[in-house]
């Protein structure tokens, strides 16, 4: 298993629909194999196929950070299907490293996809796990948390990160 680049904010990738699974093959399984190594090395609870650089409608999601394998999910062309109520927490992004801000997220949601083994699965989630889903899920769609942010707020985390940027910081 290899631990893959984690993309960040301004990167092209991240602006762009991903386009669907058509077939999972031993590739995929591979990426997604690497994807969750990634995101526990991180350590974060979710990640997207384009934030390691990959256009394709793949997530991984662990609320345990890799302490218990039965709360691993792996989707392939996750939608939601349903969607219910609001929550407002603070959300972070492996993507948008230090930039941790107020999001407004459905409280409880369903989500239709696919396993590995391209058996169709259905997720009914609520609280953080809802949070985390439609998080992943808008990567699919092209969008970041900040994205979800007023204006105001958008154009200060630029200036923010423009100013790590010309000290050198890596972000």
């Amino acid at each position: 298993m290899a631990v893959l680049e984690i993309i960040k904010i301004g990167h092209p990738v991240l602006s762009v629909p991903a386009k669907p699974v058509v077939n999972i093959d031993q590739t995929i399984v591979e990426l997604a194999s690497n994807m969750v190594n990634t995101m526990h090395q991180a350590p974060g609870i979710g990640l997207a196929a384009p934030q390691v650089n990959v256009s394709l409608r793949l997530i991984t999601v662990d609320l345990s950070v890799g302490e218990n394998k039965d709360e691993l999910i792996v989707m392939v062309n996750p939608e939601i299907i349903e969607q219910e109520g609001e929550q407002k927490a603070e959300e972070g992004c492996l993507s948008v490293p230090g930039i941790y801000e107020k999001v407004l997220r459905p409280a409880r949601l369903a989500v239709k996809g696919y396993n590995l083994d391209g058996q169709e699965v259905l997720i009914e989630a609520q609280d953080i796990l809802a949070r985390v889903l439609s998080h992943e899920i808008d990567h699919l769609q092209g969008k970041l948390f900040v994205d979800r942010l007023s204006p105001l707020k958008r154009e200060m985390i630029k200036k923010r990160l423009k100013k790590e940027l010309a000290k050198g910081t890596n972000i």
